[in-house]
């Protein structure tokens, strides 16, 4: 395993936009030097050193995703930090798979402590664990932060490329989810809250933005972000969860915008501390997200 490669500064979104989607035009992926055909995944890990926490920016995360202010960060904002990583990662001409078409099929972060928002924070992030699914094959996209040395937050991102798959291969994660009544509290999200989170986020995939752009890659309209969904899960939680916390989520069914949806959350037994906890389609009972927390 290689050395992290330092990145400085934040890559800008843009070009790094133009390299996700690319790969994924017919004919254009052709070209040399932009298709994807490799079959292994890059020995290649990308670090930020020293990196800032800007108030405002996350004072406007915590209102798109329903956070209380507070003098320290929301459990899901180190997500943002990593991204242009993840980003870098996945555009880098040694990865094998197109960005754009790749499924986030689960997320899991532990948060050792309560991070401060006048910290200074070192992003750490690297793609790992390439094995068979029974849709194609997924990976692990796995990222560290540390503050003067300490690990302080980590993440599993859990992704599906879809193609060949093996029936008998085993399930991407070993992760088991409760099952949660539907409700009691809906939600009705707005046709624009892709664009809003995006605008917050950097993830400008087509898939969240409008309508059109969705329909182009099979959706029948615009769809609201995963890391969306799971941060304002933890938000309807933030009061309940201890500071060191592990939250693992599954994303089911794409939420369609704009849309309702039905949040409910149920405290685990007492050899399970910590709650089970679900985003459901109020009218059929579908579930979106199934996740669960549990305490450090």
């Amino acid at each position: 395993m290689s050395e992290p490669k330092v990145v400085e500064g934040t890559p800008h979104p843009l070009p790094m936009l133009l390299r996700a989607a690319l790969p994924s035009l017919p004919v254009v992926n052709l070209v040399p030097g932009i298709g994807k055909h490799g079959t292994e995944l890059p020995d290649l890990a990308l670090t930020r050193h020293d990196v800032p926490v800007d108030a405002g920016h996350v004072a406007a995360y915590s209102g798109v995703c329903g956070f209380p202010t507070k003098d320290t960060l929301p459990l899901t904002y180190p997500h943002l930090l990593a991204f242009p990583l993840h980003m870098a990662i996945m555009t880098d001409g040694s990865f094998p798979f197109p960005a754009i078409g790749t499924v986030h099929l689960e997320n899991s972060i532990t948060q050792h402590r309560a991070i401060g928002a006048d910290e200074r924070l070192q992003v750490t992030a690297r793609a790992e664990n390439l094995r068979a699914h029974a849709k194609g094959r997924v990976f692990d996209m796995v990222t560290s932060v540390h503050a003067l040395g300490e690990l302080v937050w980590e993440e599993t991102s859990t992704f599906l490329r879809r193609g060949r798959g093996e029936a008998d291969a085993p399930a991407a994660t070993t992760t088991t989810y409760d099952d949660v009544p539907a409700g009691p509290s809906t939600w009705r999200l707005p046709g624009d809250l892709g664009r809003r989170y995006a605008a917050v986020s950097g993830d400008h995939n087509p898939i969240h933005l409008y309508g059109l752009t969705a329909k182009a890659l099979g959706f029948p309209r615009q769809i609201a972000h995963g890391m969306w969904s799971k941060a304002r899960c933890v938000a309807a939680l933030e009061n309940r969860l201890p500071d060191a916390v592990r939250v693992d989520v599954a994303f089911k069914k794409p939420i369609l915008l704009p849309g309702t949806v039905a949040f409910g959350a149920l405290p685990l037994t007492q050899e399970r501390t910590g709650y089970a906890f679900s985003l459901t389609n109020p009218k059929s009972g579908a579930p979106h997200l199934l996740g669960r927390t549990s305490s450090l």
